[in-house]
Formats: structure tokens, sequence, C-alpha cells
């Protein structure tokens, strides 16, 4: 039986491009994949995934009325593969386990869990509650005194941490670091790693 698949983790802890390679391997192999990406997020314009080591995809875009379910239903790939789907409303999560259950095809969801408010999203609350196996993938803290596993957002504008606002804006490193529970309650500015405009 195939599953859904939810595979978290903090800024740069390589989701992108891992989802990108899960598409290389099965196309390699002569199989078919369908790529979601939200609406949302067009730091790339708009339907593209791209990681931070250069490689860029198309996917499908997914907007609040977009049914998954049909699309793959339509389509039969050998797997959907989903980026950010923190931004994605709980029935499309919803949608994407019955991709799992009633066509029998994996669906793998990449993205974070927790907001720079230590809050869930909507679409990762949900993806933690219809997963069948859940995932973390790992990345350390961006203060560089720190070896520590990050395990949350620090948002940071004009060098001061943010704590409180509007749960989505979308940015990259330029505007959010992943760093561990100390750093994110005693955040030390000088030693967070040199900011940057490059996106995930």
């Amino acid at each position: 039986m195939a599953k859904l698949y939810y595979r978290f983790g903090q800024m740069n802890a390589s989701k992108s491009i891992q989802l990108l390679t899960v598409a290389h391997n099965y196309e390699e192999q002569g199989k078919r994949v369908m790529l979601f990406t939200p609406s949302i997020d067009a730091r790339y314009g708009c339907g593209k995934i791209a990681s931070r080591v250069g490689i860029v995809r198309d996917a499908i875009v997914v907007e609040d009325s977009t049914d998954l379910f049909s699309l793959i239903e339509t389509q039969r790939p050998d797997c959907a593969l989903v980026d950010e789907v923190q931004f994605l409303r709980a029935h499309h999560v919803e949608q994407l386990a019955r991709v799992a259950d009633d066509l029998n095809i994996p669906a793998i969801m990449y993205g974070l869990l927790k907001d720079y408010r230590n809050q869930f999203f909507e679409g990762s609350e949900a993806a933690i509650l219809f997963a069948d196996q859940i995932e973390e993938i790992k990345t350390i803290c961006a203060d560089a005194t720190c070896n520590r596993k990050a395990t949350m957002i620090l948002k940071v504008k004009n060098g001061v941490p943010v704590y409180t606002g509007e749960q989505i804006e979308v940015g990259g490193n330029d505007m959010y670091k992943s760093v561990c529970r100390k750093h994110y309650l005693h955040p030390d500015m000088d030693n967070l790693s040199p900011l940057s405009t490059d996106l995930q």
C-alpha cells in the first residue's frame, strides 16, 4: 500500500534538493512524477521549485481551490511530490491522504513544521495528523558558536529579532535563520551566519 510521507526541516535543511533528487530518481527509472508548489511561494517565479544549489524545476501551482486528488487521479503518476506543504490548506493534505489510500500512489510532502512564532502552520499541522510516516531533515543552528540541532525559526528585521506579527511573510536567509531553542530565546545577532538573499 502507498503511504503519505511528511519530511520536515528548518530552513537550509536541504528539503527542496531532496525533493528534486527523489523526482530525478523516479524519472531515471522511467517513472512519472507530479510536482506541486503553493501559489504563495513565488520567490523564483510562480510554479517553480528551486534549491540553493541552483537546480530548478517547474511544478503545478496549488491555489486554495485546487483539487489535488482530481489532478493526480487524472494523470496517474508513480509519485506525487509537494514542496512547501506548510503553505497549503488542511484540505489539500486530506486530498493527498486519499491519493495514497484510494489511488495507491505515494505522496511525499516537504516543508517547515513551525513558523517564527513557534506555532504550527495549517499545512504542517495537517501533515502531522494525516501522514503515515514523518521524517525530520536535520540542520544545525545558524549561530557560529553553536553545534546544536536547529529546531526553530528566528525572524530578523533590521537586525532585530521578531516574535509577533502575521504568520506568513515569504522570505529566505535575508529574513529567517534556523536556530536551536537557546538561540531562538536568546539570539546573539553578532554570531548569526551572514544574511544572504539566497532563498530556498
